[in-house]
């Protein structure tokens, strides 16, 4: 233990680097290549474990399944701009208006929509916080509320696929898997593929987003003029009009959702070649309904691009940072620490799970997933645990690290948008609910792993 203390300093040390705000990407690898140098000076570390990173780079680069981070992310981009999400909630609200507490639900859909179209969470918190919450404000509802909803519709695309962190935390859990697999002697192992991370989060966001409704329709009911009836320019819309709205604005991201998912989890194309689908089918869909010129294309291959890289950047930081860390013995500490934990691997489990939850407090999901899991999930694999399972655990997990105060991504993303009338704590008292439903999530898929595998069997064997 005392001479793989460096280790445990190089991850205590990014922890809190990050937290000071400093950017993820020169975190990682500067942190990583400063404790590298030390030790190489001291000769408590092998300079040789380094030789590895451009090959881990040249990997980055060549890594097919990392394509789809791209592609995905211009279909959500494309999909922003071409004004979607404002189409369902306005006709979803003409739909369900008329009920108490109906125009949240109506938030919540479209949120669970935009998550199987798009999976990019900032831009849908941001988006619903420009539409929806001034919307449901001026109907009555109570700040906490509104503020909790739209945060929590903005997080479903963390876990409802096709979803850029089920892409990322694939990536990350297959090599994982590779390794523990040898770890055990099998030198012919098993693969894990996004493709099985999207079939097996399929069921649990499902889910969620039923628990999400569940709790709106409970607390209408408790709490009346927190969640009231839609005034009267939501609710005097007559029915016909309504369902005709309802299906104009539902045929063309069912139409995209269903050829990303179908062509997935039906064996026709893998995840690259589905985000391909996507982002073309996002393009025909902005350019059918005249959303598209060849300025707002640039603005979105733009944004597009810088989103992207930023992915990369602190991919190759965190490889980086895993070769450091692995040279000092980190990999070995981590090993003899949950398995020396009482309770054998449900208690090893159990405090990942809890520490995750912990950093996602003050870190990012894109953070966690390229730091903490690597360390982590090895271990995990060892000791016989489903990798479908244990990477739809880590999904909602880390959903809660956007909406947990004080440093939740999407609290930053709507207070950024939300009206000055809205309060911090407001914001903050709204998402507590939803954090909790979503640690009850965790509670129930650790109770019935069948939610996550059942699917994945059926699927592919």
């Amino acid at each position: 233990m005392i001479a793989e203390w460096p280790a445990l300093a190089l991850f205590v040390v990014v922890c809190l680097v990050l937290m000071a705000g400093y950017p993820v990407f020169l975190t990682l690898a500067g942190t990583a290549l400063m404790f590298a140098a030390v030790g190489t000076v001291l000769g408590s570390f092998d300079s040789a474990f380094l030789t590895a990173f451009p090959n881990r780079v040249f990997g980055i680069m060549t890594n097919e399944v990392l394509l789809a981070v791209p592609l995905f992310v211009f279909m959500g981009v494309v999909l922003e701009r071409s004004e979607v999400a404002q189409r369902l909630l306005h006709a979803l609200a003409l739909l369900w208006g008329p009920w108490r507490g109906g125009l949240g639900i109506s938030v919540i859909m479209v949120g669970a929509l935009l998550a199987a179209s798009t999976g990019i969470v900032g831009a849908t918190v941001v988006t619903m916080g420009l539409l929806a919450l001034p919307t449901m404000l001026r109907q009555g509802y109570d700040p906490a509320v509104a503020t909790g909803t739209v945060c929590a519709a903005g997080t479903l695309g963390q876990i409802i696929p096709p979803s850029i962190v089920l892409v990322l935390l694939g990536d990350v859990l297959s090599a994982a898997y590779q390794q523990a697999q040898l770890d055990l002697g099998q030198f012919a192992p098993a693969t894990l593929s996004v493709g099985d991370l999207f079939a097996g989060a399929l069921l649990p966001g499902l889910l969620l987003v039923a628990m999400y409704v569940a709790y709106l329709s409970l607390w209408s009911s408790l709490r009346p003029r927190a969640l009231p009836v839609a005034g009267r320019e939501l609710s005097t819309t007559p029915g016909g009009q309504a369902n005709i709205a309802l299906v104009k604005a539902l045929l063309p991201p069912l139409a995209l959702m269903m050829a990303v998912l179908g062509s997935i989890l039906g064996g026709l194309a893998t995840p690259t070649e589905a985000a391909a689908i996507g982002a073309a089918g996002a393009l025909v869909i902005a350019a059918s309904q005249r959303r598209m010129s060849l300025a707002r294309l640039c603005e979105v291959s733009r944004r597009s691009a810088r989103i992207t890289a930023m992915v990369f950047a602190i991919l190759i930081g965190a490889a980086l940072f895993s070769l450091t860390f692995r040279g000092y013995g980190g990999d070995d500490l981590v090993r003899r620490l949950l398995t020396d934990l009482p309770g054998g691997t449900a208690g090893a489990v159990t405090v990942v799970m809890l520490m995750m939850f912990a950093l996602g407090f003050f870190l990012d999901f894109i953070e966690i997933t390229f730091v903490v899991v690597p360390i982590v999930a090895p271990v995990l694999l060892t000791m016989d645990v489903d990798p479908v399972w244990l990477g739809v655990m880590i999904a909602v997990n880390l959903q809660t690290s956007f909406l947990t105060p004080p440093f939740g991504f999407a609290l930053f993303y709507l207070r950024g948008v939300a009206p000055t009338s809205v309060t911090t704590g407001s914001i903050y008292r709204g998402v507590v609910p939803f954090v909790l439903i979503q640690l009850a999530m965790l509670l129930v898929l650790a109770c019935f792993p069948v939610l996550a595998t059942w699917l994945p069997t059926r699927i592919y064997g």
